[in-house]
């Protein structure tokens, strides 16, 4: 008898695990999970309750580790090195417009010069109040429900992406101090709009991040940019997550965007984060 149970939300996005923590690390349940993180986009494992340890050997039997927030704050403050913690606790995090950003529809990793990382794993420590709901949307099923020749026309073009353009929002105004930060931090990445996947599938690439459109006005180009981002994320592409304390979600971070809903800086709301290394470049 199969040890590991997968139940869909939506037709196109999400899923249940059911599966004890004694089996998690089984090959059986690895498997499970990997294939339907392909076709599910993100899976919710109810009340799972690790620690970092654990967490990081589930991250570890999926793939490989990738840690690219060591010099972030909350990186290592749950006590494990490669797990990073999410929060507005100024006690933790004293610049927190990197988790303000994340108020925004994006994906991980898009102005880094490297693969996408490939998967996200979270832990629920510490819920807000109100608010602290997490959003995702599939990538994948906003592109293929696009009428053809919208796909033929998007397929042509390509994007700028800048990680100044992710903070925008989060700031009245951006100085030049902070933007001359940021650009050392990551790279300015222009990528395909549709990324042709290694396995054929096409998904769209936008969220906060991307910032124009190569060879098109800088209006007409944010305006499309826009538009895509609303077509991806709503209700039927979409799944918005209500957190209970102790709940891990992994989603695919080359097939989703995601968002958290705003909450009290104040409330300790505290998540942990490991991520999984991608294989695949934009393309």
């Amino acid at each position: 008898m199969s040890t590991v149970r997968i139940e869909s939300i939506k037709p196109h996005i999400g899923g249940i695990v059911h599966v004890t923590k004694e089996h998690l690390l089984d090959d059986e349940t690895a498997a499970a999970v990997r294939e339907a993180l392909e076709d599910r986009g993100v899976l919710v494992f109810p009340r799972m309750n690790l620690t970092g340890a654990e967490q990081l050997a589930f991250t570890d039997k999926l793939g490989k580790r990738l840690n690219y927030n060591k010099k972030a704050p909350g990186s290592g403050a749950s006590g494990e090195e490669d797990v990073y913690a999410i929060t507005l606790d100024k006690k933790i995090n004293n610049q927190p417009e990197y988790v303000l950003g994340t108020f925004f529809w994006h994906i991980d990793g898009v102005t880094i010069n490297q693969p996408l990382p490939k998967a996200t794993l979270l832990s629920a420590r510490k819920l807000a109040p109100a608010g602290g709901q997490t959003e995702f949307a599939s990538t994948y099923a906003a592109y293929a429900n696009l009428p053809d020749e919208e796909k033929k026309a998007l397929d042509k073009l390509k994007v700028v992406h800048k990680m100044e353009a992710s903070m925008r929002p989060v700031f009245e105004h951006l100085s030049e101090e902070d933007v001359t930060r940021w650009r050392g931090m990551s790279e300015v990445m222009v990528h395909p709009l549709v990324w042709v996947h290694n396995s054929g599938r096409k998904s769209l690439v936008v969220g906060s991040h991307a910032d124009s459109v190569v060879d098109m006005p800088i209006a007409h180009g944010r305006s499309l940019l826009v538009r895509l981002q609303e077509w991806a994320a709503q209700p039927a592409f979409s799944y918005r997550h209500e957190w209970q304390a102790g709940d891990l979600a992994i989603w695919d971070n080359c097939g989703c965007m995601h968002r958290v809903v705003p909450y009290d800086e104040n409330c300790g709301r505290m998540m942990d984060r490991t991520s999984i290394m991608g294989e695949e470049r934009v393309a």
